[in-house]
């Protein structure tokens, strides 16, 4: 049986563009929605084609091309070149023009402030004709331009200048012993000279430039320092640590469209709700928006701040626990009817800062009630009080027992005078000190740490420079009698009033987070493609997003409203 015969390759056809673009194409719908933007006025530059000299490209020619990239996975601007001369819909969208790479890549650069902004006018299009629900908010791990090995942590830097100080010695120890022999007489199975001069040089050079990163994170006050990406930041993911931004998106109950976005370093989400909601209660105006979050952004003042800014916050509940106990300060204020009835930021505030529920929180606050208690408050301390004296006097009082901070250099010093550096910072406000690879080369391990752990972890509040390291003392021979108890800097308990809040959050909506704001990621990060960043920097990567949420949200509106009315959403 014969196959298919086609049509000759040399015949000539009478054709346009037009027609191998098909009907109901997305390129069509990309095409009028951004024929209906003010460029000029998203801020994009040379919006309007130079009135001498060589033309420039048309701007939203470019723009074109970038949003169907985002859309079909083609994200680089090589190939997005590449697609300029076979790919038939791109060929339309740009009017068979074919910049070069660098031309598109510096639209991009020279524009990366106004993808947000072209990002929110989709969604603002989609909003005239789609009916919205509550929202979740969730956080996800994104592949930085940064490899491991070009990000250090001040403990990394420590283990890797104490490493090199030992290849030196070794080398001079080398080079000393081959002095004592003849010039050309070598070392069975080691280095000649010139070898060992070359790897001294070379050992010294790595050396000093650890010392100048490390000298520049505490001059800075830097916990991590990437090179490449100076904004990314090692996080631990689900497969396992990498450098990273954490992107935070907002997705409607409804319509499952990402409403807003947030690239941030932060390794966990804990406190991150109002921030990332503040924008889309902003555009909301004086209505109650609902969010949901799991327990990763538990941060009961974080909270707080939601309630008293027209946001009630759905955080999945711990184990055994059915209501949050939440607190703001107490403020005498009168609240009438129309204080109380009113959903305005400032007047939600008012009326819980003075202990009274207002009408929209009803369902969702339980009780609020006014209660007195003790509060310490300690004395400020004088500039320099806080300090033991030079390093190395506080190294010698570590040894005797005790875990010293320095709080000008933000280190702790431990008893085997290793240093210990900031890993976190809790929810109460301790700084948490640690140094695995110090603790697991450190002769004195089994002293230190009784537990199963690899290594020591200490928590200092801001006033606290002195803690004892039982464990340490007693296995010295010192008796639990003559361990004396830490100083605490001088303070006072004052009576203070507060506003007690029981916040119970809707159980229903928490459960149906995970149908929301977890999927976008998954469909982001492997049907697009899109689980690593192309740029550089916050600001750029902050672009980046905008146009991975633009292709997702491209999906998905399509998919709820058909070709035509999604045609009529962008013209209209």
């Amino acid at each position: 049986m014969p196959f298919i015969q086609g049509i000759d390759r040399n015949q000539l056809m009478m054709c346009s563009l037009e027609q191998f673009v098909a009907p109901q194409s997305i390129a069509r719908i990309i095409d009028a929605f951004t024929s209906g933007l003010d460029l000029e006025n998203l801020g994009f530059t040379r919006p309007k084609a130079a009135s001498e000299g060589r033309p420039a490209y048309d701007t939203r020619s470019l723009l074109n091309l970038y949003l169907y990239g985002s859309r079909k996975s083609i994200r680089s601007s090589r190939k997005l070149r590449d697609a300029c001369s076979v790919n038939v819909e791109i060929m339309w969208l740009m009017n068979w023009v074919e910049p070069d790479f660098r031309t598109i890549s510096d639209f991009r650069k020279d524009n990366i402030d106004c993808l947000k902004k072209v990002f929110k006018a989709f969604n603002r299009k989609l909003a005239a004709v789609l009916t919205q629900g509550f929202k979740s908010i969730d956080g996800s791990k994104f592949q930085a331009w940064n490899s491991k090995d070009n990000n250090f942590t001040a403990n990394k830097l420590d283990d890797r200048i104490a490493w090199l100080n030992q290849h030196a010695d070794e080398y001079l120890r080398q080079m000393d012993e081959l002095d004592r022999l003849d010039e050309d007489a070598e070392l069975s199975g080691q280095f000649t000279k010139v070898e060992l001069e070359d790897k001294l040089m070379d050992t010294l050079e790595r050396l000093e430039r650890y010392k100048g990163y490390r000298e520049y994170m505490e001059k800075n006050g830097l916990s991590q320092l990437s090179l490449t990406d100076l904004d990314s930041k090692l996080m631990k993911s689900k497969n396992g640590f990498m450098v990273a931004y954490n992107i935070q998106t907002v997705v409607d109950s409804e319509t499952h469209l990402i409403d807003d976005f947030q690239t941030t370093d932060r390794v966990t989400d804990h406190g991150l709700i109002y921030s990332n909601m503040e924008s889309v209660k902003k555009d909301d105006g004086e209505g109650i928006v609902e969010v949901t979050a799991d327990k990763g952004y538990h941060d009961k003042n974080d909270m707080m701040m939601c309630l008293e800014n027209g946001l009630i916050p759905h955080v999945t509940l711990p184990d055994g626990q059915d209501c949050y106990d939440l607190e703001t300060v107490y403020e005498q204020n009168e609240c009438g009817e129309e204080t109380v009835n009113s959903s305005d930021s400032q007047n939600l505030k008012k009326c819980l800062r003075a202990g009274i529920i207002p009408k929209v929180y009803e369902k969702a606050i339980e009780k609020a009630e006014i209660i007195e208690r003790r509060q310490l408050v300690r004395d400020v301390p004088e500039e320099g009080s806080l300090l033991y004296g030079t390093a190395e006097e506080m190294i010698v009082q570590a040894k005797e027992g005790y875990f010293i901070r320095d709080p000008e250099r933000n280190i702790v010093y431990c008893p085997s005078g290793a240093t210990l550096r900031q890993k976190s910072v809790k929810k109460n406000g301790n700084i948490r000190y640690a140094n695995k690879f110090a603790c697991m080369n450190c002769k004195y391990k089994g002293d230190c740490i009784k537990s199963k752990a690899d290594w020591k972890e200490v928590d200092f509040s801001k006033d606290t420079i002195k803690k004892p390291n039982k464990d340490w003392q007693k296995a010295k021979g010192i008796s639990d009698a003559d361990i004396s108890a830490v100083k605490k800097r001088g303070g006072r308990f004052e009576k203070v009033k507060i506003v007690k809040i029981k916040f119970r959050p809707d159980r229903k909506k928490m459960n149906e987070r995970k149908c929301i704001s977890e999927h976008p990621f998954g469909t982001i990060k492997r049907a697009m493609n899109a689980d690593y960043f192309l740029l550089r920097r916050k600001k750029k990567v902050d672009g980046e997003v905008a146009l991975m949420c633009f292709g997702y949200n491209l999906i998905v509106a399509l998919n709820l409203l058909g070709f035509e009315k999604m045609m009529n959403a962008m013209t209209a």
